[in-house]
């Protein structure tokens, strides 16, 4: 295990946000949770929450401040969770590059030039930026936009059909189910686990990885001890 960190974390209210934020909160070497919300967010314990406009045309030097605040505290990884759940059918290509391009991308940019090395990304089994599908399609290009920045570690995560997501619908579930491998199902709150365990066990390691879910089911059950709340 790694020496005591943080994380600081876009997209954390959301469903697999929520369970990676879970995960870190059970890692005793874990200081604090940093949240980036657009508004503020209920108290808790190991968690601090700062509201930022994603829409901002600052909003990554925003970010960059923040980032050199909490790494003059130590040791700190990023951790984007972003995702359109259940509505991305209904958005069109140019709403989702404006998230998961424009606004994914500028909250990296913060972080890399603060100096965080460390990226974990929420993409999707599939992803490529020259996909006929838009959806993951578009996945493809915000992995592209956080790679091109330069993080001396970016670690990708590419789910297949989430398990235990209130924006999945029971059908693709059962049909995850006769999925094979990367296109199947994960749990969500291994596939948090997953990301938790990347920060506190690979932060000081260099490269890309890219993870699908035989990998992160794997990645989940190592390296943790019993359940702690992380102290802030």
């Amino acid at each position: 295990m790694n020496e005591n960190f943080s994380a600081i974390i876009l997209g954390g209210t959301g469903q697999v946000g929520g369970a990676t934020v879970a995960e870190l909160l059970a890692i005793p070497e874990c200081r604090e949770v940093v949240m980036v919300t657009r508004k503020p967010i209920a108290a808790r314990s190991g968690v601090r929450n700062v509201v930022l406009d994603t829409a901002a045309a600052d909003f990554a030097q925003r970010t960059a401040a923040l980032a050199r605040e909490v790494l003059s505290q130590g040791p700190v990884s990023a951790v984007s969770c972003v995702g359109v759940g259940s509505g991305s059918m209904r958005w069109s290509e140019e709403e989702l590059q404006r998230l998961e391009l424009g606004v994914v991308g500028a909250f990296a940019r913060g972080c890399h030039d603060a100096g965080i090395a460390q990226f974990c990304l929420l993409s999707a089994v599939g992803s490529s930026a020259r996909s006929r599908f838009r959806y993951v399609r578009v996945m493809g290009m915000k992995e592209n936009t956080v790679r091109n920045i330069g993080f001396t570690r970016l670690a990708i995560f590419r789910p297949g059909i989430i398990v235990g997501n209130a924006h999945t619908p029971v059908w693709t579930v059962w049909l995850g189910s006769l999925l094979p491998g990367p296109f199947g199902n994960i749990d969500q709150r291994i596939l948090g686990r997953s990301i938790a365990v990347e920060i506190a066990l690979h932060s000081r390691e260099a490269g890309e990885v890219t993870r699908e879910n035989a990998a992160m089911k794997k990645l989940a059950v190592q390296g943790l001890r019993p359940t702690a709340n992380c102290a802030s």
